[in-house]
């Protein structure tokens, strides 16, 4: 009896201490050393001494932060305190303290550090839509032939799905069919992008699911470069890596900042689009400043959004909502995450 309750307990403070960070536990204590007892020994001890050594070792545990061990040290992370979030169990429905998630995923990162501010089923695995368009601009900022080089809408170009703003025969710039793509979400601006590169797009895909491993975005899958195919699959928490890398672009976060994009044909056609990110119009408000985003829908997706924030002089965080069951909730529910993190956490 007395050598399991000693396995048992080495055994279980060895797992908390993995499952926390399987690298690097949030917490650490030299539990031989607490169940020695003063002599030293740990096998031949009385069942006093079991028991004194026991309760050290369960002080020893109850001393260790909450903050230690849900959010371990990083060295990349800021000075002073930081405040939890509450538990992603409690999210979600109507007991939620601050604001309701009904999307069925979200995340909140913080860009410097990487960690994780706030989660509700964050790898819950589901198709992201035209948040697609984050990695496809990527993805063609690695072939891009030349902001001025131009090219001619073709017959195969044109895909339904949002508003059309270009058709057969006419030329635009290749930095034109960028900005369509990310403010308007063109997806037949999108598709001439591809085809801009001179890649085909199967060629280009391939390209996207190879940058995605290259981000170590194991659970993203991209069968299509415009998200209007439902095989294009993410999580929340690996779409708030993508983003990330969308925005450390200073091109593709420009284009997102647009509330609306003007330009003409190279026949002289004026074309004007108006943003898909209504938050543009929100901010900068109280200190807080958008600094990149995107929308996605697709009827399986939902509607989803992805950004980027910072407040004043406080760390930017980038913040994902996927699967919203309305375009107005998206938007919501991200202007509440976000205020709510810089309310919450101290940098």
């Amino acid at each position: 009896m007395l050598i399991s309750a000693l396995t048992s307990l080495i055994i279980t403070a060895m797992i908390f201490s993995f499952a926390i960070s399987p690298a690097k536990p949030g917490f650490s204590f030299d539990i031989f050393g607490a169940l020695a007892g003063d002599k030293g020994e740990v096998l031949g001890v009385d069942e006093q001494e079991m028991g004194e050594a026991v309760g050290r070792a369960v002080e020893e545990i109850k001393r260790v932060p909450l903050a230690g061990r849900i959010l371990p040290e990083s060295p990349d992370k800021p000075a002073g305190p930081q405040k939890l979030p509450a538990s992603p169990a409690n999210l979600g429905g109507p007991d939620a303290g601050d604001f309701i998630i009904t999307a069925k995923s979200a995340a909140a990162v913080d860009r410097e550090s990487g960690a994780l501010l706030f989660s509700y089923q964050p790898d819950e695995i589901t198709p992201i839509a035209s948040l697609t368009k984050l990695m496809t601009a990527l993805v063609f900022l690695d072939h891009n032939p030349g902001w001025d080089s131009v090219y001619e809408i073709k017959r195969e170009d044109r895909r339904e799905g949002g508003k059309i703003f270009l058709f057969l025969g006419e030329r635009v710039t290749v930095k034109d069919l960028f900005y369509l793509s990310l403010v308007a979400s063109d997806n037949t601006a999108a598709i001439a992008l591809v085809r801009s590169s001179l890649l085909s797009e199967e060629e280009f895909v391939k390209e996207m699911n190879r940058k995605a491993l290259s981000l170590g975005l194991t659970k993203t899958k991209f069968s299509d470069p415009i998200g209007l195919n439902n095989n294009n699959v993410s999580t929340a928490r690996e779409i708030a890596q993508l983003a990330k890398a969308a925005f450390s672009s200073e091109d593709i976060r420009q284009a997102t900042l647009n509330k609306e994009y003007e330009f003409k044909t190279l026949g002289g056609k004026r074309k004007k689009v108006l943003t898909t990110d209504y938050l543009l119009e929100n901010f900068p408000a109280n200190g807080l400043k958008i600094i990149g985003g995107k929308t996605g829908y697709t009827e399986l997706a939902g509607y989803c959004f992805a950004g980027e924030f910072a407040h004043e002089d406080s760390q930017e965080i980038v913040t994902v909502i996927l699967g919203g069951p309305t375009s107005s909730s998206r938007f919501k529910e991200t202007k509440d995450l976000a205020e709510w993190i810089y309310e919450n956490y101290e940098w």
